[in-house]
């Protein structure tokens, strides 16, 4: 599987925020995509998920077979907010998810591409509070959810932006763990961040210069 944006160029309100880029992630790579606040990552993001167009340039998704025939279909976003019904617990949130995913039991390079609820919030350290609407929870309890979700459906495209805002550093280290295990598997992540990933092979991309400096991803 192989995610290609060719000389992608992007808009906010009408106004262009980013222009040329270009780059190529096989399975098993990651794209961190750093830059100031206002340079175009999440705008980016939106544009290779398809929700938003792109000004310029095209996406493409070469091999991801009947299953994941566009890049929309194969990807997982992870935006600013947690999409979470407050008022719902932690387990209705995560089981309207997978639902609404209709998952199949598809494999990725022979491995379970999906968890049940609770792995998922075993694999986020939140398996003692499913009963909890999710309103209660704390910040990085919330983020915490929403990471959960990318598990408990398979995606072979994971799309982040500030994935790890509101976590502490243990949960930093569990989410880069669960990055690099589904790079490990065959999948690909791009990762719109302030922060490291703890992803060492990641390839990096620059916002906000004069013009963008991709590196080859790992």
């Amino acid at each position: 599987m192989r995610l290609v944006a060719e000389d992608l160029s992007g808009e906010r309100g009408g106004e262009p925020v980013f222009s040329e880029i270009g780059f190529a992630l096989e399975s098993g790579q990651a794209l961190a995509v750093t830059g100031p606040n206002g340079s175009g990552k999440s705008t980016l993001l939106r544009v290779l998920c398809g929700l938003l167009p792109a000004s310029n340039g095209n996406v493409r998704l070469e091999g991801g077979g009947d299953a994941f025939p566009t890049p929309a279909a194969a990807c997982h976003y992870l935006g600013h907010h947690n999409a979470m019904k407050p008022a719902l617990t932690v387990r209705e949130n995560l089981d309207f998810w997978q639902r609404f995913a209709r998952e199949s039991d598809g494999v990725l390079s022979g491995q379970a591409a999906a968890l049940s609820v609770m792995e998922a919030l075993a694999a986020v350290g939140l398996d003692a509070i499913p009963h909890l609407p999710f309103g209660y929870l704390s910040t990085g309890q919330r983020r915490r959810v929403a990471i959960a979700r990318l598990l408990v459906s398979f995606r072979p495209i994971w799309l982040l932006d500030e994935p790890t805002a509101g976590l502490d550093k243990a949960s930093e280290v569990r989410f880069a763990g669960l990055m690099k295990a589904h790079c490990s598997a065959g999948g690909i992540v791009v990762a719109a961040t302030h922060s490291p990933l703890g992803l060492e092979e990641a390839g990096q991309l620059r916002m906000g210069a004069s013009s963008p400096s991709p590196q080859e991803a790992g």
